[in-house]
């Protein structure tokens, strides 16, 4: 199979996988080349795939989107680190996920502040007329 996991600017994976193991809110489900095609709304957890030379790779992914079509699985998700031991996962998670974090509130604290800025122009040309 072909899986593809899609970041919004990044494709975090892009290779041939002999089986890919996923978790949806009702539990965790096994996919192989001739499964079935395959919709699910994938839980924050653990992705894990065996490539081609039968090495298991595990992903950390935030909530998102698996489509199996074919010999195609195609991943959407927000956020996803990619770590080759389970145990190694975890830091990098913290450390990928707080730097993500932080940029968002830096972003939402600049978005308020224009906010603010438009409401209070606002209010200025409402004195006015």
């Amino acid at each position: 199979m072909k899986l593809k996991v899609l970041l919004p600017d990044q494709v975090l994976v892009d290779e041939e996988a002999a089986k890919v193991v996923a978790e949806a809110e009702n539990g965790s489900f096994c996919l192989l080349p001739r499964h079935v095609d395959f919709v699910a709304a994938l839980s924050p957890g653990i992705l894990n795939f065996v490539d081609q030379r039968g090495r298991e790779v595990f992903l950390a992914l935030d909530e998102g989107v698996l489509v199996k079509q074919g010999a195609e699985v195609l991943v959407s998700t927000r956020r996803g680190v990619r770590g080759d031991k389970l145990g190694d996962l975890r830091q990098l998670v913290d450390q990928r996920f707080s730097e993500l974090d932080e940029q968002e509130v830096k972003a939402r604290s600049a978005m308020a502040k224009i906010e603010a800025g438009f409401v209070r122009r606002f209010l200025e040309l409402q004195e006015i007329n």
